[in-house]
């Protein structure tokens, strides 16, 4: 179906960034993951132009980038600008004719927090061109575009679950996706006696791209040592059958994937069925298997799920993203979420010295599109 017409002074396109409840370091092995789309969210402000080109601003950056998306787009550039370029790439490659247009980006997303603030912007960018041009893509090729974008154009090989989970999000629910068939459940995540706090940990450290490398290798020689063609494949009788026989780092590596692909489901199960004690005890259990065993934390990540863990009203907490720093995610009780969070700041500002910021957040839905004198 072919999005609204444009109002006539301009539309903001909103896509909001989202936070991976469980299910780490297992989609690049054809796993199973849990994220959902939260408040904080990237804005396009778009107003249409007649000269033909495309002008793209970011609040916080100087100066603006001018492309002619009639002319082959290919990457190169260094900065913000090559992520929208990318998807603005994409859907010229697929015949749409985009007009010229201002693009204006804002955010209240933070960036580098693990949280898709470059999903959410490849998004925002896509749903205003089809906005544009009056047509759209199926939901699951625009958000297979936006991966390849930032593939090509940020030269970052990302797995699926960021653009899925912009993308796909319906309110109030989590979607538990499977990364090798791509299918999408919806999980309703919508009771009012619970609630997601997501707390930045101040801290990322410098070695997370190279340890995120080696971490893929190493599971890919796992999996050709066990004769599997991913991890996902894996049974868990077969792992305690045949683990042994691995080097100590990759049996490591494979028992966290494993055990998490476990997780996922039966924390799916559990909130499905409301018992939020189990599921948030399964957070916690994912958090000590990715710092023992899949070792991607680091000694602030663990002080801070330590506080949050202590504090009442927390039912689990545990570090969400690639790992050694960024941000992790908690399941509170509702009507304590936000003294809880002052607590675990608190708390981990006594062990660590550091200062966290946080937010409590409702499960969001995907890209909305609004005139822009209705958006705010």
């Amino acid at each position: 179906m072919a999005p609204a017409a444009p109002a006539a002074g301009g539309f903001v396109v909103v896509a909001h960034g989202r936070v991976n409840l469980i299910g780490e370091h297992t989609d690049y092995n054809d796993g199973f993951v849990m994220p959902m789309a939260i408040e904080p969210a990237v804005r396009c402000t778009v107003r249409r132009r007649g000269d033909g080109l495309v002008r793209l601003r970011s609040v916080g950056h100087e100066g603006e980038a001018v492309v002619d998306p009639s002319r082959p787009l290919g990457p190169g550039r260094r900065d913000w600008a090559r992520y929208p370029i990318g998807v603005l790439a994409g859907y010229a490659a697929r015949g749409f004719a985009i007009p010229g247009c201002e693009i204006e980006i804002s955010a209240d997303l933070p960036v580098g927090g693990g949280l898709s603030s470059s999903a959410a912007l490849e998004v925002a960018v896509a749903t205003a061109v089809e906005t544009l041009c009056g047509q759209a893509l199926d939901p699951v090729e625009k958000a297979l575009l936006c991966q390849e974008a930032e593939h090509r154009f940020a030269g970052v090989p990302c797995g699926i679950m960021d653009q899925f989970a912009v993308t796909l999000a319906r309110p109030g629910h989590a979607l538990l996706l499977d990364c090798r068939s791509r299918a999408v459940t919806h999980v309703p995540l919508a009771d009012p006696s619970v609630a997601v706090a997501v707390i930045d940990s101040g801290v990322k450290h410098d070695l997370a791209a190279g340890a995120y490398a080696r971490r893929r290798d190493e599971c890919r020689r796992a999996a050709d040592r066990l004769g599997v063609a991913s991890l996902r494949d894996l049974s868990a009788d077969e792992w305690w059958s045949h683990g042994p026989g691995l080097p100590e780092i990759e049996r490591k590596r494979v028992a966290h994937v494993v055990s998490e692909n476990a997780r996922v489901q039966a924390f799916a199960a559990s909130i499905d069925l409301g018992d939020f004690v189990r599921a948030g005890r399964i957070m916690v259990e994912s958090h000590w298997s990715l710092a023992r065993d899949y070792e991607v934390s680091c000694p602030e990540m663990d002080a801070l799920v330590a506080a949050a863990n202590r504090v009442p009203g927390v039912l689990g907490c545990r570090m969400t993203g690639g790992g050694f720093g960024g941000c992790a995610v908690a399941l509170v009780r509702a009507d304590t979420a936000t003294a809880a969070l002052e607590r675990i700041v608190d708390g981990y500002r006594t062990s660590t010295g550091n200062r966290a910021r946080g937010f409590v957040t409702a499960p969001c839905g995907g890209p909305e599109v609004a005139p822009a004198a209705a958006a705010g």
